[in-house]
Formats: C-alpha cells, structure tokens, sequence
C-alpha cells in the first residue's frame, strides 16, 4: 500500500505540479497585444453570454447561442497570440540519463476530469437531499431534459475546449503575475453570470485544477481533456442522479 501510495503522489505532482523546463517567452509588445486583444474578447463574451442566458430551456436559439460563444472563446484565444499544448514528464525515467522524457499530457489530465466527476457524483447523493441546491441543478438539467443528447453531447465538448482555450490559454498568458489564481477568478466570474451556485462551486474547482495543469504542463490540452472528461461525464451521470 506504501508503494502504491507513493507512485499516486508522484503522479499527481507530475500532473499538476512540477513545472517542465520551456520557454514561451513574450516581448513586452506581444504581451501588450494579447492582453488588449483578451481584454476585448472579455467583454465581448459577456455581451453574448447575457444574450444567452436569456433562452428559455427548449428553444430552438439555445443551441446556436452556445456555439457563438464558444466562437467567441476560441476566435479570442487563436488572435491574442501563440497558443501550446504543453507537455508533462514520462511516467518512466529514462534509463541513462535518470532524467523524464517530457510527452504530451492525454491520459493523465483524462483520468483527473474523470476523478473530479466522481467526486462530484457523490456530492451530488448530499445535494440531492438539501432542496435549494437540489433546484440548482435541476435548472441546470433542464436544458438537457430539453436537448437531444447527440448534439448535447458536442454542445458540452466545444464548450469546454473552447473555454480552456480562451481561459487557460489566453488570458492565462496575458497574466505575467499569479496567472492561475486570477484565470481561476475570471473563470468564476464568468460562471457567476449564470447564477447557479452549482455551477460557480464546480468552476473553483474545475478552474483550480486545470490552472494547476496549464502551469505545470505550459500548455492547454491537459485543461482541454480534463475540463471534457469531466464535464461530459456529468452530462450523464447527473441525469441519473437528478432523475
């Protein structure tokens, strides 16, 4: 139990904490450029958010409101500036060298969004049972009572890849100081927006967790895989908890 304790730690601190070497170093310009650019797509997605929040569950404007601000996300993301994977070390050492082969980060950021969903899962066994919260994510489900899973199921997927990317990827490099605390606040804030407490709660900590992956793998996929991994399994687990 000793060693296998010790192997979950390393992984662990692989994923979301050691650091690996890279240089994404930007000009002052540059940084000046994409802070400006990210500024403006801020702004503009908060105009489309609040449009969006004003469907009705069942409408049939939902789904193209969601995909605009998923464009939205992505288009500010792409023209801020460069954009990285990222990279994580090998699980395996290299054997010469006693040094970690640095790999792009798939498995590891999957497993992590599908461990936050089951810790979600079993909070939701409490929240379930605390009718406030209950009616919280209710409302939230009623979009998905409303939608055909297929196209839900996308719906979730781009969402999440896009928010990542503009997240963690531009706003978190137009931030030269604590990026991951203050991507995570403008995350939050974001999610505040809707007025779910649910959701608020979740995005802490989904937005601590992968602001942990971008800052330890320097890049957007481990983000991009776990912020889908879990989201996509709350798409349908919630349902059976919630029904």
């Amino acid at each position: 139990m000793r060693r296998v304790g010790s192997a979950v730690r390393r992984w662990v601190r692989r994923s979301l904490w050691d650091v690996v070497p890279r240089d994404h170093r930007q000009s002052d310009a540059a940084l000046r450029r994409r802070q400006l650019v990210t500024a403006g797509f801020v702004l503009l997605g908060a105009v489309v958010l609040g449009i969006s929040l004003r469907i009705e569950p069942g409408s049939v404007w939902f789904y193209p409101a969601t995909f605009a601000l998923a464009g939205v996300w992505a288009l500010g993301a792409f023209v801020s500036g460069p954009l990285h994977l990222g990279r994580i070390p090998a699980w395996r050492r290299h054997e010469r060298k006693g040094e970690h082969r640095l790999v792009r980060p798939v498995l590891a950021p999957i497993l992590i969004g599908l461990g936050l969903a089951g810790i979600f899962v079993i909070g939701g066994l409490v929240v379930r049972e605390i009718d406030w919260l209950d009616r919280q994510v209710r409302s939230v489900l009623d979009f998905a009572d409303q939608g055909s899973l297929p196209i839900l199921v996308v719906v979730t997927a781009v969402n999440g890849v896009a928010e990542e990317l503009f997240f963690r990827g531009a706003l978190y490099a137009a931030l030269p100081r604590h990026p991951v605390a203050w991507s995570s606040v403008a995350y939050v804030i974001a999610t505040l927006a809707t007025g779910n407490v649910m959701l608020t709660f979740a995005a802490i900590l989904l937005g601590v967790v992968v602001g942990l992956e971008r800052r330890a793998s320097g890049g957007v996929l481990a983000p991009i895989l776990t912020h889908c991994a879990w989201s996509l399994s709350m798409l349908l687990a919630l349902p059976l908890l919630f029904g």
